[in-house]
């Protein structure tokens, strides 16, 4: 599309990434037991929380290929997804690196 500026091109694609969040949850360099349980934190806080949208960065694969925390935690956002407690997952475009873009559904409102 040359007639569209990059940034909003991206905007066009679905790109939101680190850029786009109200906050950055850096995992890079952390072991799969932290990684899981600064998830697990940010799951639980969440649900008593506003709404918000989080960046989750993650190492990239070792050298010669090897494994990345990407695989545990999709799998543990995908499954916070389906209970209902994340409205919007998706990966971090690849100028921002391996993650994932989430935006978390935030404390119910009650109904009256």
């Amino acid at each position: 599309m040359p007639h569209f500026d990059e940034f909003y091109a991206s905007k066009l694609r679905g790109g939101l990434g680190a850029t786009d969040a109200e906050t950055v949850l850096d995992l890079r360099g952390a072991s799969r037991e932290k990684a899981a349980a600064s998830i697990q934190d940010m799951l639980e806080r969440s649900r008593f929380a506003q709404a918000k949208s989080i960046a989750i960065r993650l190492d990239p694969p070792p050298e010669g290929g090897g494994e990345t925390l990407f695989q545990p935690v999709g799998k543990a956002l995908l499954e916070a997804k389906k209970r209902g407690w994340i409205d919007r997952l998706q990966t971090l475009p690849a100028q921002d690196g391996l993650g994932f873009y989430v935006v978390l559904a935030g404390k119910p409102e009650r109904e009256t």
